[in-house]
């Protein structure tokens, strides 16, 4: 039996604030706050599948390229086409490609001056050659010297320098003997 005195549960009043938000769409959205939490992890599987097809579509994107440049024939006239790749060698030397661009390209200046010196004094007398006057020789000569010197001192570090210093009295005497001067 039910007591009479019992207070009823007291029926909500009419204007009471109701929850704005059903349950079903406030799991939907804890969910999705959830998942936008886990895809801000570096670490996260959503991470790394957008990663994975980012450089699907980066790929797709450099094909197209490609596939374009094929089209306007931009690949038609290289150096080795039809031919095969040179052989690089008995022995594996990972900076091949830095070699041939540098001998390619005919770059100087980015030996460690020990061996800069070395390969500048094996060209010294054919540069000599080319001047016209006693005294730029002597210029071009003591600039040698001095830039031996400087390596000697080794402030830069890097292998030992056995360039030898060059006499600029002989070597002008040996320039005016092959210039007949």
């Amino acid at each position: 039996m039910t007591d009479p005195d019992a207070a009823a549960p007291a029926p909500e009043p009419r204007d009471a604030p109701r929850d704005p938000e059903p349950a079903d769409q406030r799991a939907e959205r804890r969910r999705r706050e959830e998942e936008d939490r886990r895809a801000e992890n570096p670490h996260s599987p959503q991470a790394h599948l957008r990663a994975r097809h980012q450089l699907e579509l980066r790929a797709r994107w450099v094909d197209h390229l490609v596939d374009e440049a094929i089209e306007r024939g931009e690949f038609d006239d290289l150096p080795l086409a039809g031919k095969p790749i040179p052989n690089l060698g008995t022995h594996h030397d990972p900076d091949w490609w830095l070699k041939q661009l540098v001998e390619r390209e005919q770059i100087t200046g980015v030996l460690p001056e020990a061996f800069q010196l070395r390969k500048d004094d094996t060209e010294l007398d054919d540069r000599l050659d080319r001047e016209f006057s006693a005294a730029r020789v002597r210029e071009v000569l003591e600039e040698f010297n001095r830039r031996v010197v400087e390596a000697r001192r080794q402030l830069l570090g890097g292998p030992p320098v056995v360039t030898p210093l060059r006499d600029v009295d002989a070597e002008v005497a040996r320039w005016r003997q092959r210039n007949g001067r």
